[in-house]
C-alpha cells in the first residue's frame, strides 16, 4: 500500500502585499541608498515557515496564483524585530522608580526574581511577557532567567509552545546577592550545563551562558562557567560590561588584580565572539580594543542607560572603530517594551553626542545589527528569500499625530521616523513569527 504521507495536503503559501523593507548591507557602512530596498508595492511570499520570496507584489501574485494574499496596503512589511539584552522576569516591576543600579537590583530585581522558583508563576510571566512583546512587533530576544532552572525551563517552554526563536539562560550569582538568589559555582555549572542537554538548538531555542555580572559571581563561578563555554562553544554568553561608573568601582575593589571590568570576564575565558556584553558605556581604550578584536557583540541599551542614569552610549564612535552593536530593550531596567521606543531613544542619546542617526540606521539595529550579535543573520532580521518568516508590518498613521506628520512626507524616510519617535503598539498592524500571524 502506498505511504498516506504522500497524499498529505500541503498549505498553501501566503503572500503579504504592501511596501516592503530589506537591507542589501549595513547603512553604517554603505550608502543608504544602496544598502536598503524598498518596495511602494512589495510582496513577500510565506511558505513552510520561511520567506520564499521577495519582490514585486502584482509579479508575486501572478506567479502564485494559489498563494492565501493579505493585503496591507500601503503598511510597510519588514523583519520582525530583535531584542538582544531583556530580563523576561523583570516584567512585572518594568517602570519601578529609578536609582542607581545597585540600589534598583536590592529594591526591585531581587525581590521579584526570587519568585521565578514556583514555576507556575514562572510560566505565566513568561506568557505575559512573550504576549506584550509580540504586540510591540518583537520576534526574537536574548533574555536572562533567573537562578531557577524553572526560570528557564518556563520561557523555553512558551516559546516552543508558539514557534518562536529565543535565547536565555540561567542566570548565575554566587555572591552580593540574596540567599534565596545565589547558587554555587558547581550548581551553577551542573545547571546550566543540564539546560543545555535539554533545550540548546531545539526547534529555533538556543543557550546563553548567563553570569549576571562580575559583581555577583565569585572568580571561582566565573573560572566555572569559562569552562563551560569552552566545552559548549556554539553557545552564546551573555552578561553586563560597564554599565555605571559606581560599579565599575566595584569591580575594581572585588577584582583588584583585573587590568579592567573586561578582564574580569577575559582571564576566565568569558571573552569571545559569542559574548553579549549588554550597556558597555564607560569603556577603557584596551576594552575596546579586546572586543573588536574578538568581533564580540556590544548591546545598546538606551531606555534603560537614560531611566536608570547610567550614561551615555557612543553608538557612532563604536561603530566607526568596526564594533558589532546590537539594540536592546532591557526589559525591566528600561521603561518600554517597545523597540520603536527603544530606537527613539537612541536617537535621542545619539543627538546628544552630536551624532544623529538616519531612520535606516535606527531600522537596522532593530533587526540585522541585533541579529548580526546573536549570530543569526542568516536566519532572522531581513527579508530575503530563505530567511525564517518572522515579520512586523508597521502602520505608519496609527494616530493622529503621526498621520498628519506622515502625510507630509515625500519619501519613506520622512514617512517612517515619524512611527519610530512616537509610535507604540498602535503602530504594529500585525505579527508574524514562523510563518504565523500571532
Amino acid at each position: 500500500m502506498p505511504d498516506t504521507a504522500e497524499f498529505a495536503v500541503m498549505p498553501p503559501p501566503v503572500l503579504l502585499l504592501g511596501q516592503t523593507l530589506s537591507f542589501a548591507a549595513s547603512p553604517f557602512e554603505t550608502p543608504i541608498e544602496s544598502a536598503v530596498r524598498h518596495l511602494t508595492h512589495g510582496g513577500v511570499l510565506i511558505r513552510d515557515g520561511k520567506i520564499a520570496a521577495v519582490g514585486d507584489g502584482a509579479e508575486l501574485r501572478a506567479a502564485h496564483p494559489e498563494a492565501q494574499v493579505v493585503d496591507y496596503r500601503d503598511q510597510l512589511i519588514c523583519a520582525g524585530f530583535v531584542d538582544a539584552h531583556v530580563h523576561y522576569p523583570q516584567t512585572g516591576i518594568i517602570a519601578s522608580w529609578g536609582k542607581r543600579l545597585i540600589d534598583w537590583l536590592n529594591s526591585y530585581t531581587f525581590p521579584e526574581e526570587m519568585r521565578f522558583k514556583d514555576r507556575a508563576y514562572a510560566d505565566e510571566i513568561a506568557k505575559t511577557y512573550l504576549d506584550l512583546t509580540a504586540r510591540h512587533g518583537v520576534t526574537t530576544m536574548a533574555s536572562y532567567g533567573t537562578i531557577h532552572p524553572e526560570s528557564v525551563e518556563a520561557f523555553f517552554s512558551e516559546a516552543q509552545r508558539r514557534g518562536q526563536r529565543v535565547v536565555a539562560g540561567k542566570t548565575c550569582m554566587d555572591r552580593n546577592a540574596p540567599e534565596g538568589l545565589r547558587d554555587t559555582p558547581q550548581s551553577a555549572y551542573d545547571d546550566s550545563k543540564a539546560l543545555i542537554e535539554r533545550w540548546h538548538g531545539v526547534e529555533r531555542i538556543s543557550y546563553a551562558i548567563t553570569p549576571r555580572f562580575s559583581p555577583t559571581s565569585t572568580p571561582e563561578q566565573l573560572e566555572a562557567l569559562g569552562a563551560l563555554w569552552a566545552a559548549h562553544p556554539d553557545c552564546l554568553m551573555q552578561t553586563h560590561l560597564s554599565e555605571q561608573t559606581d560599579e565599575i568601582a566595584w569591580v575594581r575593589e572585588l577584582f583588584p588584580e583585573a587590568r579592567d571590568y573586561l578582564d574580569t570576564y577575559e582571564q576566565f575565558g568569558l571573552l569571545g565572539a559569542r559574548g553579549l556584553y549588554g550597556h558597555a558605556i564607560h569603556l577603557e581604550p584596551r576594552e575596546k580594543d579586546r572586543l573588536r578584536e574578538v568581533g564580540a557583540g556590544l548591546i545598546h541599551c538606551p531606555t534603560s542607560n537614560t531611566f536608570i542614569g547610567s550614561g551615555l552610549f557612543d553608538l557612532k564612535g563604536l561603530m566607526a572603530q568596526g564594533q558589532k552593536i546590537g539594540l536592546a530593550s532591557d526589559t525591566g531596567g528600561g521603561s518600554s517594551f517597545s523597540m520603536l521606543r527603544t530606537m527613539a531613544t537612541a536617537y535621542e542619546v545619539a543627538q546628544l553626542r552630536h551624532h544623529p542617526l538616519h531612520a535606516a540606521e535606527l531600522m537596522w539595529l532593530a533587526t540585522q545589527g541585533s541579529a548580526q550579535t546573536l549570530h543569526m543573520a542568516d536566519q532572522i532580521g531581513n527579508l530575503a528569500a530563505g530567511m525564517e518568516a518572522d515579520l512586523v508590518v508597521l502602520n505608519l498613521a496609527s494616530t493622529p499625530e503621526i498621520a498628519q506628520r506622515s502625510a507630509r512626507a515625500e519619501d519613506l524616510w520622512e514617512a517612517l521616523f515619524p512611527t519610530i519617535m512616537m509610535g507604540d503598539d498602535r503602530a504594529i498592524a500585525a505579527t508574524w513569527i514562523g510563518g504565523r500571524l500571532t
